[in-house]
């Protein structure tokens, strides 16, 4: 173990040359902007006074920085929670080692993660970022979260959401992935529409107000609002894309049918759903967070939100990874992204690079009007 600094925060932790499940006390330093982005977040939205949960506290990283970092008015109380014993006394360690001291105010408890929410009276803010799928988690969680609260959501098992095990995920989501170029944003959006079922059961309609694809993880932030006619217009939004392989032609759909074939060359068509086909960012709280950007140095998380707030502007599914659109219609050389980009606005179309995927972009054109533009740039 070592003292490791991150953010505001000072922390002893395990470490390992892989990291593991398997560590002693689970601490993940890639995740570092996994964190950073929450407290931006967090300082982002007008909430106040929350009560705020983490049921698989580990080392407790995160809750630290919280209340080191957040706003003052942003924490009612916290609940630092791990069903390892080990990993408790270390959370109290690093309280102390940062000077905060214990009171009504934070709490640490020692449970099973599912019964330190079933037991409690409810949270503001609930974040699940387990190893491996949150499922185990979700019910509770959604049964927990107050009207108006945050759900925090990580999904670090993209190989059965992006495809490469399609049994899988069909069995853990409910929804067929597609293992093709974007296989990730399909896999966020299966994710995303499992949450919102279970929301949905309960009469919570859970909308993503922040999603994004980073490495070897998801990251979902969902607010929660009650009543059954939100989540009736929010289930309108989950659905399937059609999408054909060889032309690389692809529609949203509510429904699939049969041996379903491509309006343009008549090829049998793929399928991914049922998925989340609705915006996955609220463009509002982008630009806050944008504006409270203050620790410049963090180039990473810079670029990623300025990616996502260009992108955020457009509501398409789906995006065109240019590198094969060249080479499926056969033509010479791959535009560049920023001349490609403002010949598609001057078509009249939106368009924008996406943080899923490098040299791919977001836009409402059909792949027929751009692959015209793409002939015209050769």
């Amino acid at each position: 173990m070592k003292i490791i600094q991150e953010g505001k925060a000072g922390i002893k932790a395990y470490t390992a040359e892989t990291v593991s499940k398997d560590m002693p006390v689970f601490y993940n330093p890639v995740m570092k902007l996994n964190r950073d982005i929450t407290i931006l977040l967090l300082n982002s939205i007008e909430k106040k006074n929350m009560q705020i949960a983490l049921p698989l506290a580990a080392t407790g990283i995160r809750g630290v920085r919280f209340l080191l970092e957040l706003n003052k008015y942003k924490i009612k109380n916290i609940s630092f929670n791990d069903n390892n014993k080990e990993a408790l006394k270390l959370i109290k360690f690093n309280l102390k080692l940062n000077k905060i001291k214990l009171g009504n105010k934070i709490k640490t408890l020692n449970l099973d993660a599912n019964n330190f929410l079933l037991g409690s009276k409810g949270f503001d803010y609930i974040d699940i970022d387990p190893f491996g799928s949150p499922n185990f988690l979700l019910d509770s969680a959604v049964k927990r979260l107050g009207r108006d609260g945050i759900l925090a959501v990580t999904a670090t098992d993209t190989g059965a959401l992006c495809g490469s095990y399609k049994n899988a995920c069909l069995r853990k989501y409910s929804g067929k992935p597609l293992r093709n170029e974007f296989c990730h944003e399909i896999g966020l959006r299966i994710l995303i529409s499992k949450v919102q079922l279970i929301g949905a059961q309960y009469d919570k309609a859970l909308t993503p107000i922040l999603s994004y694809s980073k490495e070897h993880y998801f990251r979902v932030f969902f607010k929660c609002i009650k009543g059954k006619k939100k989540v009736d217009e929010l289930m309108k939004n989950i659905g399937y894309i059609l999408h054909c392989k060889k032309c690389l032609f692809r529609k949203n759909t509510n429904s699939i049918f049969n041996d379903e074939k491509c309006p343009l060359c008549k090829s049998k068509l793929d399928y991914a759903g049922k998925l989340w086909l609705g915006q996955l960012w609220d463009k509002k709280l982008i630009n806050n967070m944008c504006k409270n950007i203050k620790n410049l140095e963090d180039k990473e998380l810079v670029k990623l939100l300025e990616i996502i707030k260009k992108e955020s502007k457009i509501s398409s599914v789906g995006f065109y990874d240019l590198a094969k659109v060249v080479k499926h219609n056969k033509l010479r050389n791959v535009p560049k992204k920023d001349l490609l980009i403002n010949e598609i606005k001057k078509a009249g179309f939106k368009a924008a690079q996406t943080h899923i995927r490098p040299n791919s972009i977001r836009s409402d054109i059909t792949i027929k009007e751009l692959v015209k533009i793409i002939k015209k740039l050769n």
